[in-house]
This record gives structure tokens, C-alpha cells and sequence, in this order.
């Protein structure tokens, strides 16, 4: 026995086991590997990639930009054939034209109303005068009909001319009426064709809004993606037509529950990037996600039927880069990183 202990084979045997046993224990973190330092290669450089696509739809008259061009704020990414729109704008301008000649027209309806208003309320001066004259020969031929001075014919054409007066002053009264309404009616009716001059004029706006929307621009300095737009295809409202990519990037580690403990906002945090030759760069915890990562997807585990095996979530965290580093220009969306975070570093 003593010989078989002292055979080199089995001292091989023993370091083989120790050595295995040791790497296992370094795998899983376990004493005496235990370490601050928290490690994930499940993270991803992330920016914010527009997709690029038309309000409306039409044929691609002009695509002046090329795949993976670098582009300013204001730049002409597509032009959409403008005929029918450049159309539609002045069917807009000329009803607005319409309206506003019918909205004119309607002020001299007024004018004109308030007129006969008062022409209507002379007219009722005129007959109250005429009454009033029609009462005074009545008053004086009504004592001599009864002492028979004057002929019958001569008091029937003075109660006729009093009661003609009393039918004019009523007819009078009642056409001031009428004026009253007609200048009222003219004052409904401006109000709504004012109505109808803003509904024009916002179809007018409308209008404008659709031909600046045939010319589509670059809303902020950055890069393309692939150009999928050609000449003379006919697109329609929402076709994705290419993708524009800023400057800005940043880190999304998706990190286990289990190493969340000791992760604070502002801590450091250095990654390596696959695509730079696994250079190192630096950069700061900015916030983590509200949630887990499976209660953002589509179909969301149901944990409450059939047996129940427990998995690690993991955590999605938003690294900010520091600025200042050469390479941090040639990061790209998508890039896989490998992000280390010291817990330990307050």
C-alpha cells in the first residue's frame, strides 16, 4: 500500500483531482474564488436607430444618399413625387379664396340689412306723422257729422284715411320687424362662413403639410444604414425606407439577479469590445431597468402550471460611455462587449 502512494502515477492523479476541483470552484465563484468583480457577456452596444418612412403615400422621385452615408440635420434623404400634393395645395388656397369672397359678401348682406332697418324705422316715423295727421282731421269732421255740417262723403274719406294710417303704422312696425331679422340673419350667417374660412384656411395648412412631407429630411446628424428606397417605386404611408444612426451609443449588460447586490448608479464600469480586438474601455452605471427582461417579452412565461424549475433572471443595465476615448467612435449598435462592474468601488 505504502508503495502504491508512493507511485508518481497516483501523485499525478491527485494533482489532476485538486486542480479539477479548483477550476470548478473558480467557475462558480465559490470560496476561496469568491470575487467583487462582476462579469457578463451578455451585453450589447445600443443607439438610437430611427427608421426612416414617408406620412404619405406616392412615387420616389429622387434618393440623393447612398447606403451607410453620413448625413447632417436638414438633409435630403428622399423626395416623393409633389404633382398631386402641389395640386391639392391650390384646390386648398382657391377654396380658401371662395370662402373669404363669400365671408366679404356677407359683410355688404349686412350692411345692406342695416340699412333697410333703418329705412324700416323711418317708414314708422312717417306713419306715426301720418296718423297723427289723419287723428287731427278726424277730430275736427267727427263735431260736424253730428251736427250735420259736413257731408257724409267727406267724413267717410277722413275715417278711411284714419284707418288707412292706423294700417300703414302697423305695416311700418312689422317691416321694422322683418329688418331687425334680416340683420340678424346676416349676423348668424357671418359667423358661420368666419367658421368656414378657418376650416379652409386649415385645409390649406393641411395641404402645405403634405408637400413639405414629399421632401423627407434627416432629423438629426448621423449615418445610414442600407438604402432600401429606389427610383420610382411607389411607396405608401409607413414603408421603411432606411435607418439613420447617431453618434450616441451605449452599453446594455443584461446581468443576473445574483449580481445585482453591491451595483450602485455611477459606479465604474470597464468593457471589452469583440469587434476592437477586445480593447478595454470605461464607463459609468447610469440606471437599471425596472424590470426583469422576460416581463418585456412578447409571450411572457406562465410559472403557475406544471412543474417549476428556478432560472436566474437577468437585469438590463444602462452603461453610459465615458467621453474622452479614440475608440468610442468606432462603436456601433449591436456590437457584442464583455462588461465587468467592481461592486466593491463605491
Amino acid at each position: 500500500m505504502t508503495r502504491l502512494f508512493r507511485s508518481a502515477s497516483t501523485y499525478v492523479a491527485l494533482a489532476i483531482g485538486l486542480v479539477g476541483f479548483a477550476v470548478i470552484l473558480y467557475a462558480w465563484r465559490l470560496p476561496p474564488f469568491v470575487s467583487a468583480v462582476e462579469t457578463t457577456e451578455n451585453a450589447y452596444v445600443r443607439g438610437q436607430v430611427t427608421v426612416i418612412a414617408p406620412q404619405l403615400a406616392g412615387y420616389v422621385a429622387e434618393v440623393p444618399v447612398q447606403d451607410f452615408a453620413a448625413v447632417k440635420q436638414g438633409d435630403l434623404l428622399l423626395r416623393i413625387d409633389d404633382r398631386i400634393y402641389a395640386q391639392k395645395q391650390e384646390q386648398a388656397r382657391a377654396s380658401l379664396a371662395a370662402q373669404r369672397a363669400a365671408l366679404a359678401n356677407s359683410e355688404q348682406s349686412r350692411a345692406a340689412a342695416e340699412a333697410r332697418l333703418r329705412a324700416s324705422e323711418a317708414n314708422v316715423a312717417s306713419a306715426e306723422a301720418a296718423l297723427r295727421t289723419a287723428e287731427a282731421n278726424w277730430g275736427r269732421i267727427e263735431p260736424l257729422r253730428e251736427r250735420g255740417v259736413v257731408s257724409q262723403t267727406s267724413t267717410d274719406q277722413s275715417q278711411q284715411a284714419l284707418d288707412q294710417a292706423r294700417a300703414s303704422l302697423a305695416a311700418a312696425h312689422a317691416a321694422v320687424d322683418v329688418a331687425r331679422q334680416d340683420v340678424q340673419t346676416a349676423i348668424v350667417n357671418r359667423q358661420s362662413l368666419e367658421a368656414a374660412v378657418e376650416g379652409a384656411m386649415a385645409a390649406v395648412h393641411l395641404a402645405e403639410i403634405d408637400m413639405q412631407n414629399t421632401r423627407i429630411t434627416a432629423p438629426q446628424d448621423g449615418r445610414l444604414g442600407e438604402v432600401s428606397a429606389r427610383l420610382g417605386q411607389y411607396v405608401s404611408a409607413g414603408t421603411q425606407l432606411m435607418a439613420l444612426v447617431p453618434a450616441q451609443t451605449w452599453v446594455i449588460a443584461n446581468f443576473k439577479e445574483t449580481q445585482l447586490p453591491g451595483m450602485r448608479v455611477g459606479q465604474p464600469v470597464s468593457f471589452t469590445v469583440d469587434a476592437l480586438r477586445h480593447a478595454t474601455l470605461t464607463g459609468k452605471i447610469e440606471r437599471f431597468s425596472p424590470a426583469a427582461g422576460s416581463e418585456f417579452s412578447v409571450i411572457r412565461a406562465d410559472n403557475a402550471t406544471g412543474n417549476f424549475i428556478k432560472i436566474a433572471q437577468r437585469v438590463p443595465v444602462r452603461i453610459a460611455i465615458d467621453p474622452g476615448q479614440p475608440l468610442a467612435s468606432e462603436l456601433a449598435p449591436g456590437m457584442s462587449v464583455v462588461v465587468s462592474v467592481d461592486t466593491s468601488r463605491r
